[in-house]
């Protein structure tokens, strides 16, 4: 990954948990590994209790489309299985749980674009 998509991506992260945190969502984990890859977070909505995990999408120019649309069946695959693996990790957090995601668009001189598309992969 070069500097500037790393960049891109830690900028998108800490938008989108800002995002999160200002609407009541509690930050439980932030870049968790497992055996499938990464989860970027792991949020919980408060009620009705929700663990959730988000992909976050940040794009700086449409070049190669939406930022939502790279989420491919392969990436949902690799996120579901994350997702289930995080969860035998922790039992403690038992219950329901969900895969979202959070795209952002950043364009000059205006503020970002972020879209939460809730329950996006099943």
């Amino acid at each position: 990954m070069t500097n500037h998509r790393q960049s891109l991506g830690r900028w998108g992260e800490s938008l989108a948990a800002d995002y999160l945190t200002r609407r009541g969502y509690r930050l439980l984990d932030r870049n968790a590994r497992t055996a499938h890859g990464e989860l970027d977070l792991v949020i919980q909505q408060p009620s009705p209790s929700v663990v959730i995990f988000v992909e976050v999408k940040a794009r700086s120019s449409r070049t190669f489309g939406r930022p939502e649309e790279s989420i491919t069946p392969r990436k949902q695959a690799h996120l579901l299985a994350a997702a289930q693996a995080y969860l035998q990790s922790h039992p403690e957090l038992d219950g329901d749980w969900r895969i979202d995601v959070i795209a952002i668009e950043r364009r000059a001189g205006q503020p970002p674009e972020i879209i939460h598309f809730e329950n996006a992969v099943s």
